[in-house]
């Protein structure tokens, strides 16, 4: 049988998903298997799971707004650095997509309601009552760290969603390589929309995030604190504390990576 609105909100809520929530979720539209309806039918789940009272939080990142000279998949040439720095659109919270976050992501950013920080780089939407709180203050020079929407998800005691995908796309273990003693720290450049309408490129200091070992940290925050896992769709669910994640991701840093 399909999977529809009233079968995913109730597996969502075994999983652990209460009215209230703030949540912020990742996600694989395809590895739900087949929908009624759509995307949009999985955001109405995710939507009734909450609850009015509750906070749905997604990733909206364009990280096809970042320099070109440190683009490798694909590089461009050294010529065009200073055509695209010049020429690319400026960042608009309101008109630019999200890319490579998934349909389900686009889907929130686009709901009615729907409200969006406005880092160029790694902003984030939300949809629900703790949404002005999430995205309305995003610090160009801390883009994943405290005065970020994963910042304000921990303050919250939000959980994180892992629908279908893995520790990989679990974006709030950044926010643990943020809070690191001396993080490495690098220049970052992007376009941003001015209010008279035209594109200025900016650049600012940040810390230099990595992933690679995400997957690991996320195995051994499993067998060591623990979460919820189940079905939703076709897809198995993920349902965790941010606060605990983040939490055990900052001392599991410390030990396990170097920071040179």
């Amino acid at each position: 049988m399909p999977h529809t609105v009233r079968s995913l909100s109730a597996q969502l809520r075994g999983l652990g998903v209460v009215p209230g929530d703030v949540v912020l979720m990742h996600s694989s539209l395809r590895s739900l298997g087949f929908v009624a309806g759509g995307p949009h039918a999985v955001a109405q789940a995710l939507l009734d799971a909450v609850g009015p009272e509750g906070t749905l939080v997604v990733p909206t990142h364009t990280p096809e707004n970042c320099d070109p000279a440190g683009w490798r998949n694909p590089p461009v040439p050294e010529a065009w650095w200073p055509v695209i720095r010049e020429q690319a659109p400026g960042f608009d919270p309101a008109r630019t997509p999200s890319r490579w976050m998934g349909v389900l992501a686009e889907t929130i950013r686009t709901w009615p309601g729907a409200l969006r920080s406005d880092h160029p780089w790694l902003s984030f939407a939300a949809l629900g009552s703790q949404a002005p709180t999430i995205t309305g203050a995003h610090a160009l020079d801390d883009a994943l760290g405290e005065r970020s929407p994963l910042g304000a998800v921990y303050r919250l005691d939000g959980k994180v969603l892992l629908l279908g995908c893995g520790h990989d796309s679990n974006t709030s273990l950044h926010l643990a390589e943020w809070r690191q003693e001396s993080p490495p720290r690098g220049p970052r450049g992007a376009s941003m929309r001015q209010p008279d309408g035209s594109s200025r490129w900016t650049t600012w200091i940040d810390v230099l995030e990595r992933g690679g070992d995400f997957e690991l940290l996320g195995a051994d925050f499993e067998a060591a604190v623990g979460l919820s896992v189940g079905p939703v769709g076709s897809a198995t669910a993920r349902l965790m504390s941010q606060r605990a994640l983040v939490d055990f991701a900052t001392d599991w840093l410390a030990t396990h990576r170097s920071t040179g």
